[in-house]
């Protein structure tokens, strides 16, 4: 053994423990306002249905609707991969994997909606029927992994329906067998935090009323106006309504159409590729992270209908934007019709395949310390489990063929992605 090198330092330990009870506060308020990401499956998509069109058969309807749409204007791998681009090495496994998607779990987050896309004559009724209808889907195991409505928003006008809307539609799943774990709840066009604080004071009561745990209820926040991203005292709206939450917020959901017509975007140019809409996702996506409320992207109103060349156009424009997202982080978006969906899987899909062996392999080098020809942080690894997961989660990989290629287990792939504040050396399995 050599000899072991002499330490010398000139600070009494006092200097350490005064600089750490200084800090406090600060350490308290980074662990309550940046828990980090909460560790659980973000669905790929959210589809609205309108409350008074809802009935049983929707998931499975719009799935059997997708698939129709595939046989009539893409039969088979080489047609779909030939519309959308996709390379030869991928064709087959996408198109397989769409169509296997298509027929398990077409909807993965569903939202039963009262507000713009209602247009039914009596809300309390259409109300109560989803709250029967989601929890029969529950107990049957057909309901959409994840499951809830869109209320009206806070503001005066529709305020107070919107409050008994939701007292109907939770009060009638107790009634029911109780409150789904996949249960979301969305708050349209929040303008002000003080909006966000009423509606945590709302569910705080519903939930005193009925014993249940303080905090159960979540929900997500829908960005649709100017306001909610720049106060007009300058500040990041947005990030005041996280706060304001008081860690009930879930999401933030970008509303591409309401939100651009906010700013006089003429109707020809709302996209969620537009400059505007930009600007606000990433002033949403700055303001999200480290907080463990999710991103969510928005939609295009170019359905694929009519002739096989509309429909081609509209999925190659959908195709396109999704993987736009995705590559901005965007990991969520809106779908409008059933046909959206086969192109919103085939991006999706795309995205992880593409990426997953150069991923699994340079995760598994960080993780046995062997090195290669990427010089990986922590904080990669981190993002390169969680890319793995999230795959996973949709259907895009195995698990077997993750764990074969990373050498990890799930657990392991968790510990990554999830890892505690300050520590981002979680070792594998």
């Amino acid at each position: 053994m050599g000899q072991q090198e002499k330490v010398s330092t000139s600070l009494a330990g006092a200097v350490s423990e005064g600089i750490s009870a200084s800090l406090a506060a600060v350490d308290a308020e980074l662990d309550r306002r940046y828990p980090g990401d909460p560790g659980t499956r973000q669905p790929v998509h959210t589809v609205y249905v309108p409350g008074n069109v809802f009935d049983a058969g929707t998931v499975r309807s719009w799935g059997d609707q997708a698939l129709a749409a595939l046989d009539e204007h893409a039969p088979d791998a080489a047609s779909f991969a030939a519309v959308l681009g996709l390379s030869d090495d991928l064709a087959e496994d996408v198109y397989g994997r769409v169509r296997a998607k298509l027929e398990r779990e077409p909807i993965e987050d569903l939202r039963v909606d009262f507000e713009d896309g209602y247009g039914g004559d009596d809300e309390d009724r259409d109300a109560a029927r989803a709250a029967r209808l989601v929890s029969e889907a529950y107990a049957k195991g057909t309901a959409a992994p994840y499951t809830g409505i869109r209320m009206k928003c806070m503001e005066a006008a529709v305020r107070d329906r919107g409050i008994r809307t939701t007292d109907v539609f939770l009060t009638g799943l107790l009634e029911h067998g109780g409150l789904p774990e996949g249960l979301v709840l969305t708050l349209p066009k929040v303008t002000y935090p003080e909006q966000v604080t009423a509606f945590v004071r709302l569910l705080e009561a519903f939930e005193k009323a009925h014993g249940l745990d303080a905090g159960r209820l979540g929900f997500e926040i829908q960005i649709e106006t100017s306001q909610a991203i720049l106060a007009a005292d300058g500040t990041a709206a947005v990030a005041r309504m996280i706060g304001a939450a008081e860690g009930r917020a879930t999401g933030l959901h970008y509303g591409t159409f309401d939100y651009s017509a906010c700013l006089g975007v003429s109707a020809a140019y709302q996209a969620s590729d537009h400059p505007a809409a930009d600007h606000a996702k990433a002033i949403m996506q700055v303001a999200a992270a480290g907080t463990g409320v999710r991103v969510s992207d928005g939609s295009t109103n170019v359905l694929p209908v009519g002739s096989t060349a509309h429909v081609h156009e509209a999925w190659r424009l959908h195709y396109g934007l999704t993987r736009r997202a995705l590559a901005r982080a965007y990991y969520q978006g809106w779908d409008m019709h059933p046909g959206h969906i086969p192109t919103r899987y085939a991006a999706v899909f795309a995205f992880y395949r593409e990426g997953f062996e150069a991923a699994a392999k340079r995760l598994s080098a960080y993780a046995n310390h062997a090195g290669g020809d990427v010089m990986d942080e922590p904080a990669t690894a981190k993002a390169l489990s969680s890319y793995l997961l999230r795959g996973i989660d949709c259907g895009a990989l195995d698990t077997a063929e993750v764990d074969a290629l990373t050498g990890m287990t799930r657990a392991a792939l968790d510990r990554f992605a999830a890892p505690r504040r300050g520590d981002l050396t979680a070792s594998a399995e």
